[in-house]
């Protein structure tokens, strides 16, 4: 991890996202449909970032629940979050697991500082980070068992993954194009045509 310079646009995100998720005996406690199987990374609104979870062996699929993506896991596996960004643009991402930020481990908020992401490339984000060189895996567990309980003694977040998407000021997807979209081969327009 290392840190950079980055101006947001705004206060608000320009995207919202989240992902549900339990283990096997969870999802089917909950009535997770499990005939509505997606792939595993799926874009967010806005279409500038795709995201999901990754197992050990791979993307792990999404079901439709209750009008938003569900995932579920092997209890006790272990599991990473995946983001790539789309755009011609640089973007923070901000990230909560069970309510709690993915960089300080302590409660999540749109207003923290969150992981950048170059144009076209991609992060991995394995699990919280306990200091500059260490990070607490996410796993799939009880609820009991949960990194927000055991750390913290709260549970009433778990089971939820957010993640809030900036632009950069003076660098937003896509403001190239515009510029470049909105371009004239001469400064101003004849006000007269020439016959």
């Amino acid at each position: 991890m290392s840190y950079t310079n980055f101006t947001r646009s705004g206060s608000k995100p320009i995207s919202l996202a989240t992902i549900r998720y339990n283990d096997t005996d969870g999802a089917k406690t909950m009535g997770v449909d499990r005939s509505t199987k997606t792939g595993g990374m799926q874009m967010a609104p806005g279409g500038t970032i795709s995201w999901g979870l990754s197992g050990r062996w791979g993307m792990l699929n999404n079901y439709w629940w209750r009008g938003g993506r569900f995932v579920i896991g092997k209890k006790g596996s272990e599991y990473s979050l995946k983001l790539k960004n789309h755009s011609d643009a640089r973007l923070e991402v901000v990230l909560s697991v069970d309510g709690l930020d993915v960089v300080d481990g302590l409660s999540a908020s749109v207003k923290k500082r969150g992981y950048i992401i170059g144009p076209g490339k991609s992060l991995v984000v394995k699990g919280f980070r306990s200091s500059h060189d260490s990070v607490a895996s996410f796993k799939f567990t009880s609820v009991s068992g949960s990194y927000s309980n055991l750390k913290h003694g709260t549970t009433r977040n778990v089971g939820v993954i957010g993640m809030a998407v900036f632009s950069e000021k003076g660098a937003e997807p896509g403001r190239e194009g515009m510029v470049r979209g909105g371009a004239r081969a001469f400064a101003e327009a004849p006000n007269v045509r020439a016959r």
